[in-house]
Order: structure tokens, then sequence, then C-alpha cells
């Protein structure tokens, strides 16, 4: 290797004082470097020193007001991530009771940098969601008092309205220990015994707020829900599944996912029954038809039952009404020899005739079965919908290689939306899409009922004659 490559070791050759020399030239001007450098020099003197330089500075990002903007919010993520890390891997190791206050503090900033930047990308919630986790490492090591740390986990409960804290309670409890978390138990009940607090605000953006409520009073179903979720998260942390269950009504219970939920708490220890009691007593008119859990759920409770007919009885109901490859891989799994070949060519031949056809598509794809696909491309070509294309090109890509025809099929399905609805922006791969075809049109000799290229293309320049900015992008 070179010596002249930018490496720790090169630069180490290079002596101390020239290094010194180097990082002062180099931090000049540069605010960042300069506070990086200031927190390693604090360091050197220890963890007192640099936990009061992180201090101050955790004290002057709250104190700022003014909005961040794109070309500021760079800066910011990284000074907060620095701060972060000079508790997590500096201080902690050496000073842990100092550094889980500094971590709490830190995380406790969140709200007043949200209030102050565009988070919609996530990466500056990121910072505070990975310094959230740090704290489950280092709580046992600070030596904390369970009644004392219930106290604050209850008040960054209470007072979590940008999310910063979510998942608190899990986090701190083998550190609660039994003696803390029955502690929390106590304030979150006493906190149900208080009167409602109506928020403080314009009357008129209360009465919007009670209109949106279901019952018609928002800060009691605000108040209501924070005691559920926290005397949950208390029974899930002590692994009481009773108690977890408590927390919902009988209301809740038909919910579908919400039984579900409990249906997968009660498996978890072995009472396959009681869970199925609870997912039969679910309202599945509200069930939406994506969502499998409920389905999984009761499959899986009746396995536990060892009721195994029943359980294959309603995977086939699913995978026919839903075309879910998994559920269909499980069915043949526990069926004997031959007979699941059999049962796999019923349902595909099921999966051919089934109405949506995108789902078709991408159960074909996802199974895999290239040449059933090809065919339910071709039969039923008349029904493709171009504006898949999330779908429609993937699929052509599989299918370009051995099955040409379908993909041109596909191309040509996403093209004719795409300039149809006078997509501009989607010009581009509507373009490509049509190269596409014509390269397989060099292979292909057989077009069978559908026409070919030329007088495909030929029928695009006409309808679309008018559309010069795709034609431009064409060679």
């Amino acid at each position: 290797m070179s010596k002249k490559t930018l490496n720790a070791e090169n630069l180490a050759a290079l002596g101390a004082q020239t290094l010194a020399d180097l990082l002062i030239e180099v931090s000049t001007g540069s605010a960042e470097i300069k506070r990086r450098l200031r927190l390693e020099l604090s360091h050197n003197l220890g963890p007192g020193e640099l936990a009061r330089d992180v201090r101050k500075r955790l004290a002057s990002i709250r104190r700022s007001t003014s909005f961040v903007g794109w070309r500021r919010r760079k800066a910011l993520i990284k000074d907060l991530a620095t701060q972060s890390e000079m508790i997590t891997d500096k201080i902690a190791p050496e000073a842990p009771d100092v550094a889980f206050d500094l971590l709490w503090e830190f995380i406790d900033l969140a709200p007043s940098v949200y209030e102050r930047v565009d988070d919609s990308r996530g990466d500056v919630g990121d910072v505070f969601r990975a310094a959230l986790a740090q704290l489950e490492e280092i709580a046992p090591r600070a030596g904390l008092n369970p009644q004392t740390l219930a106290a604050r986990v209850w008040d960054a409960q209470r007072d979590n309205a940008y999310g910063a804290f979510d998942g608190i309670i899990g986090l701190m409890a083998p550190t609660l220990g039994a003696a803390g978390l029955e502690q929390l138990k106590h304030l979150v009940q006493a906190h149900a015994q208080t009167p409602v607090e109506e928020p403080e605000g314009h009357a008129a953006i209360q009465f919007l707020r009670d209109l949106r409520s279901s019952g018609g009073n928002y800060a009691a179903e605000q108040k209501s829900r924070l005691i559920k979720q926290s005397l949950q998260e208390i029974a899930a942390a002590e692994g009481d599944t009773d108690a977890y269950v408590a927390q919902y009504s009988a209301a809740e219970l038909t919910r579908p996912h919400i039984a579900a939920e409990v249906a997968e708490l009660h498996l978890s220890e072995g009472r396959a029954e009681a869970g199925l009691a609870v997912l039969t007593g679910a309202d599945l008119s509200q069930r939406r038809e994506d969502d499998l859990r409920w389905d999984t759920a009761y499959i899986a409770c009746l396995l536990g039952m060892e009721r195994l007919e029943e359980a294959q009885t309603h995977r086939w109901s699913v995978f026919c009404a839903t075309l879910d490859a998994g559920v269909l891989r499980d069915y043949l799994k526990v069926l004997p020899d031959f007979e699941d070949v059999e049962v796999e060519d019923e349902a595909k031949a099921h999966a051919l005739q089934f109405d949506d056809m995108a789902t078709s598509l991408r159960f074909f794809l996802d199974w895999p079965d290239l040449i059933f696909a090809a065919k339910l491309v071709e039969d039923r070509a008349e029904e493709l919908d171009g504006n898949h294309y999330q779908l429609l090109t993937p699929a052509a890509e599989a299918l370009r290689d051995r099955h040409p025809r379908a993909a041109v099929l596909l191309w040509r399905a996403t093209i004719d939306h795409v300039l149809g609805e006078g997509r501009t922006t989607r010009y581009g791969h509507a373009a490509d899409h049509l190269m596409d075809c014509i390269a397989a049109d060099l292979e292909l000799t057989d077009y069978g009922r559908f026409p070919a290229h030329a007088d495909f293309e030929s029928y695009l320049r006409t309808r679309h004659k008018h559309k010069s900015s795709f034609w431009a992008r064409v060679p």
C-alpha cells in the first residue's frame, strides 16, 4: 500500500506535532470540527470534564429556536450524533451513572428539535431512537434506585407527545425489577383516579379535537389510551398475559387484529384453546382483505390443539381467497407424497382464473412458475392494467428470456397506459420499454393472436402522434 494513502497508519507516522498543526489548520472556519476537537480534549481530562461540555452543548441546542433548513440539516444530525456518541462511547464506560442522566437529557431534547426541523425522512429520529436503545445497556450499571427510576419513567411516559420515549417501560424493566415495576403500576393507577385535565388552548381547537374523538372527549380518550398502554407495557414486562389482555374491552377484543394479538400471547404460553376462543369471537367483517394475521393465529391455534384437518381446510380457503403463496406452501408441506403435486396443479388452475389478475401474476412470480405466469398474461392480456408498472416491469424482466411474447405484452400495456394518460414523468420509462419491444422483435417470429411489433408501433404513432416529448426519447 502506498505511503501516501490516507489511513491511520500513514497519518500516525507524521508525528504528533505535525498532526496537531494540521488539525488546527483544517478546523479553522469549521465550528463542527472545532467542537469535536474540544470534546476530545475534554475527554482526555476525564469523563466529568467531557460530561460538562456535553451538557453545555445540549443546553445550547435546547435554547435554539430557529428553523433548520435543508442546508443546515446534515450538520444538525451530525452534531446530535456526536453528542450521543460521546455519552455512550466515552462517558458510559467510566461513569455509567453520569452517562445515563446525560443520555436521558439528550432524548428529552427530541421534541424541541422536531419542532424546528423537517424529519419526514426520519434520519433525525434515527439518532434519538439509537440513543434510547442505549439506555437499556447503560441503566443496569448506573446504580439507579428503582423507585426513583419508576417516577422518571412515568414522567417520560406521560409527556411523550413526539414518541421520543416509546418503549421506555420495556427497556427499563430489567433495571426497575419487580419493585420498580410495582411502583410504576401504582403511579399509573393513581393517575387513573385523578380528574381529566382539559388541555389549554383555543375553544375552537378543543371542539375540533372532541369532534374527531370517538367518544366526544379528546382529553379523556388520550388519558384512557395512556393508562391502557402503560399497564399493558408493564404486564408485558412482567410476563403477565392475563393482565395485558384485561386492558382490552369486550368490544376491542372483537377487532380481528386485537384478537389475533391476544391469541398469539395465549399461544406463546401453550394456551391454544384460550387463543381460539378469542379468535372465534372476533367480528371478521372488520378485517382488511390483505391482513392475514387473524388467519395465521387461527391456524396456529388449531395446530396447537392437534386439529390438523381443520387447519388444512382453513389454509386452503385462505389460499383460494388470497392466492397467498406462503399459505399454499404450508398446506402442501403436510400432504402425502404425490398428492401435493396434484393439489399444486389445482391451486395453479385456480390462480389462472382468479378475479384479480394482478394478484394472480404476483402469485406466479412469487411461487415461482414462469410458464404459468406467461400463460396468464397471454390468456388474459386484455385485463392487463398498465398502471401496475411496479408489478408489470419486474414481471416482464423475469419473462423476457424464455417467454418474450408475454414480456412484450406487459411492456405494451405499460406503454399504452403511460401515453394514454399523458404521464409525462414516465415517458422515459415508456420509451425504454418500447426499445425492449424492438429488441424482442428481433427474436420473436410468432406473435400468435397479438399484433406484430410493426403494427403495434404504427398504432402508437397514429394514436399518440402529438406526444412529441415521448417520441423525442425514441431513437
